[in-house]
This record gives structure tokens, C-alpha cells and sequence, in this order.
């Protein structure tokens, strides 16, 4: 079913949110930054309605370039989202998919020497809030909205290696998960004798662990790191984040081997993720059959046929992050199963795969979006301890967390709430209402205006 919509208005606020404790992601510690709020008012098939998304703006994540300051990173961030709005708005009727790819290399263009991901940050927050208002003008839920292909999904020049897909077909198959394992980022500063608390509370049995660019000291780490989990999570399964800190692989895969001495561990081991720097896994040939696990893109993944040339390159996995694109991720997954298929057809192992990653993501909406994106591609566990670093609702008002605790009571819990995880499982069975994965929306009146971002770091 075709399904036309025009986007009247475009609204964004900011908030601050202030972590409870310092990230470390590869050279980086955050400790403060903003947070993004979109609402789009769109007459859909002539039924006025509205939708909203939320997103961090994160500093050196999509943009790590040493010559430009933290400010610098959200003001690009800010001007990709402004770019969206004024392409999307008032723009001609358009399927959602066809707005977004109608936009997609402009605004990929015109991204003044921003990053990839930097430049395609608006359109992904937009494409959300786009999502969310066709969901409530037709009253089904974002699942169904995917399952009928009220998206819009079709051939595309920006897709051209799925020419000839048929997403009517194959979007019906995918088969939402309503429970989703937790797998907890263990950090660069994180005391690990924090660890066995925090596995004995929430019952986890997934963990990402992070890297930092050193592979004698990373290997020692990761040795007392999994020594621990030996002992406390038996039977677990863990994955490995370099962050781009690595020159070279071979180097990280010596280091490892010692460490991963034992059947038990290298089976442990699920894939590492993202060590090379974003550029390498485009043009570089990896050595990916003397890898301990298969390679995962993460920032690498930039543009719609990134992956493409990566998995060309010998990457065969690739992350779904709601914050590079819902669309990329929906395609991406599509790929894997091609290329699966190709390979069982060949009588090759089907070696590509996706991950759930995105440590960022706040209470409320942008956890929720993007656990949905993660539940519709059939993602069984997902880095999902967010609300270890974050406080809750952060600066919302005590009204807007309390209306998405109680509206999503299987999804948050405590006071302040936070994600409730109960035996290392999310359950997301409040997400499958109407609407894109909420049944409470952010209060509108307490954000600040979009420029104020860059103060709130």
C-alpha cells in the first residue's frame, strides 16, 4: 500500500544530559552533552499528525578529527539537522522512503567538510519523527508499519547492488523480537570490581568490552576482565570494541591469542568491533581469516554503500545504530541476507551478520526507537547500559519520566527510572502500540532552542 505524506512543520530542543560517571570511548572521556528532540507535524494521506525522535549529540564519535573542538562536533551535528528540516519540509508528497532517498546525496553533498556520519546525523533523527507520524495517522504500530511496507521501501539508485528486492516480500518475514538481552559495556574507566554487582543484579550474560589502542595492555585487561567472568557469568558471551585505536590488526591479534587460550573463550568471542580507523575497512584488504572473530564496521559505516565496500574488504558485520540511519540499518540487514543466501548456494559458511550497538542512547524515546530497530532486524542482544553512565530521565521534567515509566512499565523501573532488566533481558512488548516504540511524548515546552546545544557541554 502506497502511502503519501507531507511534512508541514519541523520543531527541534535540546537538553542536557550529564552523566553520572565519565565515558571513555577510544581517546575520549564524556562526561556532559546534548540531547536532540525533533517533532514533525506531516499531513499524512491528508490526516494531520505528529511524530517525534530524540537522539544524543555525542562529541569525537561522529567526527573524531583532532582539529575540531567538542563545540565544533555539535554545531555540525546541529547544521546537519537543520539542513534536513528545510530539505524535508514542505517538500513535494512522498512516500517516507522517498523523502529520504529524494535527499540522501544532496545532503550527504552539501555537508560542508563535515563527516559521513556527521552529515547523515539530520536525516536519520528526521526520518524517525517522519516514521512516528505515519504510525499514529494510520494507527498501527512502527512493526506493522514495516510488515505492510508503509515505509515505502523500493528500488533506489542510492541501493543499486538490491536492485531487483522485493521488500513487500520480504519485510512480512522478519519477526519482531519482544525480548532483547543486554550486553553491558564494560569501560575503559569502569572499576571492575563494580562487575560482579552489577552481573548479580541485572543477571547478565552478554558483554562488550572496550579497547584502547594498546595491545599488550588491552590483553591484560581483557585477561582480568574475563578471568572475572569465568567465575561470575559461566557460559557467557562477549564482543570486543577497538574504537579506531588500532594502526593494525595483526598486532591486536597477537596480543590476543594468549588470552584466548581456551575453547570456551574463543567461543565466547562474538566478533571485534571497529579497531582499524573509519577509512581502512573501504580500501583496505583485512586479514580476516587469521582473525580470533569476525570484523564488525561500526563509524566505518558512513554512507548507504559502505558496507558494501567493507564487506568486500572482508568486514562481514556491520551495527545497527538508529543514530546512522533506520534505513541504512533496514538495507544493511537486507545485504547480509543476500549474501547469506549466496553463500549457502555456493556452499560457503553465510558469514555476514549485524550487531545492536549504542551505549548512548537516553531513557525515553531514543532507547526506545532504537530498541525497536534492534527488535524489528531480529537482534537478539544489544550494548544497552546507558543507564549506568546517564541518570535516568536526565533533565526532563519529573511529569515526562513519570508518564514513560508508567506507560512503559515492562520497559523502566525504580527512582529514578532506568532501564529494568530482569535476567539479563529487556522486555519490549509496550513498544508494538501505535506510533514509532512510545506511548508518552517529550514535553515540549521545557526544551531549549537547538542553538543552545554547543553551551551544554
Amino acid at each position: 500500500m502506497r502511502i503519501e505524506l507531507v511534512v508541514r512543520a519541523v520543531d527541534t530542543g535540546v537538553r542536557p544530559v550529564r552523566l553520572r560517571r565519565p565515558f571513555r570511548f577510544g581517546a575520549v572521556t564524556l562526561s556532559a552533552c546534548p540531547q536532540l528532540f525533533v517533532r514533525v507535524q506531516a499531513d499524512v494521506a491528508g490526516k494531520p499528525a505528529t511524530g517525534f525522535a530524540a537522539e544524543m549529540m555525542v562529541p569525537k564519535w561522529f567526527d573524531k578529527r583532532a582539529g575540531f573542538s567538542n563545540a565544533d562536533n555539535v554545531a555540525q551535528l546541529a547544521a546537519s539537522v537543520e539542513r534536513a528540516a528545510a530539505a524535508y519540509l514542505r517538500d513535494a508528497p512522498a512516500t517516507p522512503f522517498e523523502l529520504f532517498d529524494r535527499h540522501y546525496t544532496p545532503l550527504m553533498r552539501d555537508c560542508a567538510g563535515a563527516t559521513a556520519l556527521t552529515a547523515a546525523y539530520g536525516q536519520a533523527v528526521l526520518d524517525r519523527a517522519v516514521i512516528d507520524a505515519l504510525c499514529r495517522a494510520l494507527d498501527v504500530s512502527f512493526f506493522d508499519a514495516a510488515a505492510q511496507n508503509l515505509l515505502g521501501l523500493q528500488d533506489s539508485t542510492n541501493i543499486a547492488d538490491l536492485h531487483g528486492f522485493d521488500w513487500n516480500a520480504w519485510l512480512p518475514t522478519l519477526l519482531p523480537l519482544r525480548r532483547i538481552a543486554t550486553r553491558h559495556t564494560v569501560g575503559l574507566l569502569n572499576a571492575l570490581d563494580e562487575l560482579p554487582a552489577e552481573i548479580s543484579r541485572y543477571g547478565h550474560r552478554f558483554f562488550k568490552i572496550k579497547l584502547g589502542g594498546d595491545p599488550a595492555a588491552d590483553a591484560a585487561r581483557l585477561a582480568t576482565v574475563l578471568s572475572l567472568l569465568d567465575r561470575q557469568a559461566p557460559g557467557y558471551r562477549f564482543t570486543l570494541d577497538g574504537n579506531e585505536q588500532y594502526a593494525a590488526l595483526e598486532p591486536l591479534f597477537d596480543a590476543l591469542r594468549p588470552v584466548l587460550s581456551t575453547d570456551a573463550r574463543r567461543a565466547a568471542l562474538l566478533y571485534i568491533e571497529q579497531a582499524l580507523a573509519r577509512d581502512a575497512p573501504l580500501n583496505t584488504a583485512l586479514p580476516w581469516r587469521n582473525a580470533p572473530a569476525p570484523l564488525l564496521m561500526d563509524e566505518a559505516d558512513g554512507t548507504l554503500d559502505a558496507f558494501v565496500q567493507g564487506h568486500a574488504m572482508g568486514w562481514h558485520g556491520v551495527s545497527s545504530k538508529a543514530c546512522k540511519g533506520l534505513y541504512k540499518a533496514i538495507v544493511n540487514r537486507a545485504r547480509c541476507e543476500r549474501w547469506n543466501e549466496a553463500a549457502r548456494r555456493d556452499g560457503e559458511p553465510p558469514r555476514s551478520f549485524m550487531s545492536a550497538e549504542d551505549l548512548t542512547c537516553q531513557a525515553g524515546l531514543a532507547v526506545q526507537q532504537d530498541l525497536a530497530l534492534a527488535s524489528l532486524l531480529g537482534l537478539a542482544h544489544c550494548e544497552r547500559n546507558g543507564h549506568h553512565y546517564g541518570s535516568g530521565f536526565g533533565s526532563a521534567p519529573p511529569a515526562e519520566a513519570q508518564a514513560f515509566a508508567a506507560a512503559h512499565v515492562d520497559l523502566y523501573d525504580g527512582d529514578p527510572a532506568a532501564l529494568r532488566i530482569v535476567h539479563g533481558e529487556l522486555q519490549l512488548d509496550s513498544l508494538f502500540a501505535t506510533g514509532f516504540a512510545h506511548r508518552a511524548d517529550p514535553d515540549w515546552p521545557s526544551m531549549q532552542p537547538l542553538a543552545a546545544a554547543t553551551s551544554m557541554l
